[in-house]
């Protein structure tokens, strides 16, 4: 690729639109950010529209667009074809169109994996697992250099695997998942009431609160096993663990070291290393861009 040329990767979310503008190394030129307006009229196109403008009014070298978002991306990566509840006028939107610039399109997951893969955590590696632990569970997977996608995009979403068969089914109907084990939306009901969000419950389990620090725990074994198991699956290097629960630091990631310790198959002295993503808020973003690299480098 020509290195005069640049290229934007967006990360539509349900709160905020993040755009960059990155050379083909993966060096930030500049950035943009505006809220989403989700549900105000033309409010979310129009400042994705508004973002993308004023960044190639500054950057008229932009070459080509990735952008992501939640939601399933279409086999041919031109639109996000299934997203339900939110983000109206979001499914079957072809952007390349909308922008009037070629550009890819995928989940937003799977664009934070391709993000830390390049530039983050996981520089270089091609086995690799995200999960990111917010409000919900979301992640997606890298096998033999190859970011899956499965027959309907559905692959990485590693949130609803199920834990306990008898559990309560979660929003796609899996019984004991995963993210109803960890995630914020049910903290409340995990802790009886007492919590309305991780972040509180995980204060008060480090203040000593020794309720509190039973449901975490329980919780943080909950994703060891869950680890433990996709480990079988997928063979991984790394797992790197994102979204605003994992900014916990050591609360989270020592005693889920102790789980996989107890769980993981190891093979001799082998172990799969757990790390903390490194590009925050902009790994969705790096993960876009660099996948319209690749498909500038292929063209």
């Amino acid at each position: 690729m020509n290195s005069s040329r640049l290229i934007l990767g967006v990360d539509l979310g349900g709160t905020h639109v993040k755009g960059i503008v990155v050379d083909s190394s993966g060096r930030i030129c500049g950035e943009d950010t505006r809220r989403t307006a989700d549900g105000a009229d033309d409010g979310w196109q129009g400042n994705v529209r508004a973002l993308v403008a004023a960044l190639r009014q500054r950057f008229p070298e932009i070459t080509a667009a990735g952008l992501c978002a939640p939601g399933l991306a279409a086999r041919d990566e031109r639109s996000i074809v299934n997203m339900p509840g939110r983000l109206r006028g979001l499914a079957g939107l072809v952007w390349s169109d909308e922008l009037e610039l070629p550009t890819v399109v995928l989940n937003d997951a799977h664009a934070a994996l391709l993000g830390e893969v390049w530039q983050g955590a996981a520089s270089g590696g091609a086995n690799v697992l995200m999960i990111t632990l917010g409000t919900g569970v979301g992640g997606a997977a890298m096998v033999d250099g190859r970011l899956l996608r499965g027959h309907l995009g559905r692959a990485g979403h590693v949130g609803h695997v199920s834990l306990n068969p008898e559990g309560t089914p979660d929003i796609v109907g899996t019984p004991g998942s995963l993210e109803d084990a960890i995630g914020d939306c049910t903290v409340a009901e995990r802790s009886g009431g007492r919590f309305q969000s991780t972040r509180d419950l995980v204060a008060a389990a480090v203040a000593g609160d020794s309720e509190a620090g039973q449901t975490w725990a329980r919780s943080v074994r909950a994703l060891g096993a869950a680890l433990a198991s996709l480990i079988n699956v997928l063979d991984p290097q790394t797992i790197v663990l994102g979204g605003g629960i994992a900014a916990a630091g050591d609360v989270l990631f020592k005693p889920l070291a102790a789980s996989l310790a107890r769980m993981e198959w190891r093979v001799g002295s082998s172990r799969v290393a757990v790390v903390p993503a490194r590009l925050g808020a902009q790994a969705g973003a790096f993960g876009a861009a660099y996948r319209a690299l690749q498909n500038l480098s292929k063209s």
